[in-house]
């Protein structure tokens, strides 16, 4: 196990915490095997390579750079869905507070109205992706990004993202994409976590 530089780290609940809008079943594919795989993969790939020496980040960030697709999906998904999981908690916060929310309204009128534009992004992201949260110098935006690509790659900000793979929603809400998107932003998200990352 000499390769294992880079970990899986621990949720921050239980695998049934999120029942019902994210079953124990799905957490624990998604969790358990996804983004186990991903770690594994990075792992056995980077081994040997300047990657191995670099913190997480900054492996997304440089094999994005250098055209190194088989290390940047392996790092993007493992990255991606520790901030998935991290901005998530059993029963989430109603709605965000303070300066979180007063930029949501600068940026899109209203929480309802991110809360739609949100899952319109999402419902939009073509096959495999992510749908992100984004802080920028004129505020917050909203970007869809296929496969494994997210914010930091670009030098962006990221707040939050949910993941829109197959393999995050499938078993509990079938093709209905925007079902699921819905469910997290009404019940799971902490919006006090998505707060503490604003610059």
């Amino acid at each position: 196990m000499s390769n294992q530089k880079f970990i899986l780290p621990d949720l921050p609940f239980e695998q049934n915490d999120l029942a019902p809008i994210i079953s124990s079943d799905t957490v624990g594919l998604h969790y358990g095997k996804h983004h186990q795989a991903y770690f594994t993969m990075l792992n056995n790939l980077s081994e040997g390579t300047k990657y191995h020496e670099m913190s997480l980040d900054d492996v997304v960030v440089s094999s994005f750079n250098d055209g190194a697709q088989k290390i940047f999906n392996n790092a993007g998904q493992a990255w991606n869905h520790i901030i998935y999981w991290d901005q998530m908690k059993p029963g989430g916060e109603k709605m965000p507070s303070g300066k979180m929310l007063e930029m949501i309204n600068d940026s899109f009128e209203s929480f309802d109205n991110f809360k739609e534009q949100f899952t319109q992004q999402s419902v939009g992201v073509f096959g495999s992706g992510w749908c992100w949260l984004v802080q920028n110098d004129n505020g917050l935006e909203i970007k869809g990004m296929p496969n494994a690509e997210n914010p930091l790659a670009y030098g962006e900000h990221t707040l939050m993202g949910i993941d829109v793979w197959e393999h995050a929603y499938y078993l509990d809400y079938k093709n209905v994409r925007p079902d699921y998107v819905k469910a997290i932003l009404d019940g799971l998200i902490n919006w006090s976590f998505v707060s503490d990352r604003l610059k």
